[in-house]
C-alpha cells in the first residue's frame, strides 16, 4: 500500500472551490463469494489505483478481501459517490473478467449496491455545534 503524504490530508484548492470530500466504499461480489484472491487482489488494487490516477482521486486507503473491498477515497467536487462506485466496480468487473477467464462464470463481478459513507477530519457532531454557535453572530 502506498504511503499517505501530506497532501492527503489537506483540502483541494481548485478552480473556484476549496473542498475535503473523503468517502468510504465497500463492494461486495455478488453472492458474497470469496473470488478476491491469489493474483486477482494485486490486479484489483492496480485497477482502482489506475481509475484513481485517471479521475483525480486520492486513495486514502485500500483493503482488498476476499469477499469485499474497503476503499477510502478523497474526490473532487465534480465527483459524486455513485460516480465512484459506478467507474471502480465497472472498470474492475470488466478487466478482472477480460484476465480471469473463470470469472466469467459468475452471473456478475458485483451485486448491484454498495456501502457509501462520507468522511472528514471533524465529527458531525462538532459541524453542527459550529453551525449552531454562529446563529447569534
Amino acid at each position: 500500500m502506498a504511503k499517505l503524504l501530506a497532501k492527503d490530508h489537506e483540502y483541494r484548492h481548485e478552480g473556484n472551490s476549496v473542498s475535503l470530500i473523503n468517502f468510504h466504499f465497500v463492494f461486495v461480489p455478488k453472492r458474497r463469494r470469496p473470488v478476491l484472491v491469489k493474483g486477482i487482489v494485486d490486479r484489483a488494487q492496480e485497477i482502482i489505483f489506475a481509475v484513481a490516477v485517471e479521475n483525480r482521486w486520492r486513495i486514502l486507503s485500500l483493503g482488498v478481501q476476499p469477499d469485499h473491498v474497503h476503499l477510502l477515497v478523497n474526490v473532487t467536487v465534480n465527483d459524486s459517490a455513485a460516480k465512484v462506485a459506478h467507474r471502480s466496480k465497472g472498470r474492475l468487473s470488466h478487466n478482472l473478467r477480460l484476465e480471469f477467464e473463470w470469472l466469467k462464470k459468475l452471473p456478475s463481478t458485483w451485486t448491484p449496491s454498495y456501502f457509501v459513507g462520507s468522511v472528514g477530519n471533524v465529527s458531525t457532531t462538532i459541524v453542527k455545534q459550529y453551525i449552531e454557535s454562529q446563529n447569534g453572530k
